[in-house]
């Protein structure tokens, strides 16, 4: 029965409205979409910070800069293009419970939550099948690094929340499709999400003190068609060559071949986690021309390592703020017992974003 002394909300779900602009045509459908400024070998601007969360054992926080808005988009309602912004907390390792039965390895227990917010489709409060898949990725990326043997009968928890993560594709095209649009492949934006996770989970398990083998962090790349405008065929179409991009946004292509996601251990030059998705070529040399290399799966592996790499350097440097900002709260320069009499000079400022 109805309750008859409230006015209850709609059964199913609800979709916040999407304004258009006052300008009609597709004019602003072309100029709204977000374009790819950078080089295809450039990654976005990461930062990333640890010890957010004083409650938890570690906590991090990690956000990419939002691509490139056009210039119509001012004049309009539409929302802006999303930025991927992860938080991440670490509890642990800490005993299991009386009833649990002896384990001589750390239990690694990862669980990946969405926000209602965090998409343009509202998510539900429960873990969906999505979620949990990405759990499970994580969970086979951090378990080659963490050192398990060092608290038997232990457990450690690893959550990370979604705060907003990056669609599959530009909201233009999906048109009654969904999420992914109609006649295409969707889920792009969750291997972005979980090369997000990977290093945002790093950060936060180094900042708990829990001794790895190495830092581990995440990286993406993907195969896309990039249109030939001086490349026309017999037909008088404009044909499409693939290319090879390192983090690359659903947003800003058309079209995505294929993506890779890595776990890597820049130290130790190992992969932790692979995960390959779409209609890749087996090869990187054409058939026709076997001395004419061809973007395939050996250039896109390569190209994830790479980019897995770059995000490594932001993430050493953001764990040596943190550390120094450990042994010397105060903020000042770090002095030592012999030099206390001497003058330091001001500290360099180092720049996360790069």
């Amino acid at each position: 029965m109805t309750d008859r002394r409230r006015i209850n909300g709609p059964s199913g779900g609800t979709i916040p409205p999407v304004f258009a602009s006052s300008i009609t045509g597709s004019k602003l459908q072309h100029a709204a979409r977000p374009t790819r400024t950078r080089g295809p070998n450039d990654l976005r601007k990461i930062f990333l910070k640890t010890g957010l969360v004083p409650s938890a054992s570690g906590s991090a926080y990690l956000e990419l800069e939002p691509s490139s808005p056009s210039d119509t988009l001012e004049a309009s309602l539409i929302a802006p293009p999303s930025a991927l912004k992860l938080t991440c907390t670490v509890h642990g390792p800490r005993p299991l419970p009386r009833s649990a039965p002896f384990s001589p390895h750390l239990l690694l227990s990862t669980h990946v939550k969405f926000a209602p917010f965090a998409a343009r489709q509202r998510r539900s409060y429960i873990r969906d099948a999505s979620e949990r898949d990405l759990g499970v990725h994580l969970e086979t990326a951090l378990r080659g690094v963490i050192l398990g043997d060092r608290w038997p009968k232990s457990g450690v928890e690893v959550v990370i929340t979604v705060l907003e993560g990056e669609e599959d594709r530009w909201w233009g095209d999906e048109v009654g499709g969904g999420s992914t649009g109609i006649g295409n492949v969707g889920g792009w934006g969750m291997m972005n999400v979980l090369a997000g996770c990977i290093t945002v989970a790093s950060a936060a398990i180094a900042d708990a003190g829990i001794d790895c083998v190495d830092l581990v962090s995440g990286g993406i790349a993907a195969i896309v068609k990039a249109p030939q405008e001086h490349n026309e065929d017999k037909t008088g179409s404009i044909s499409e060559s693939l290319q090879l991009v390192l983090d690359p946004c659903p947003s800003e292509h058309r079209r995505i071949v294929g993506a890779c996601v890595v776990g890597y251990l820049a130290s130790r030059d190992e992969i932790t986690e692979l995960w390959l998705k779409g209609d890749i070529p087996p090869s990187s040399y054409d058939t026709k021309d076997p001395g004419q290399t061809t973007v395939g799966l050996e250039k896109l592996v390569d190209g994830a390592v790479i980019a897995a790499g770059r995000s490594c350097l932001v993430l050493r440097e953001a764990l040596k703020e943190a550390a120094e900002l450990k042994l010397n709260p105060s903020g000042g320069p770090a002095v030592s017992d012999e030099n206390k009499g001497q003058s330091s000079g001001p500290d360099e400022a180092m720049d996360l974003g790069s």
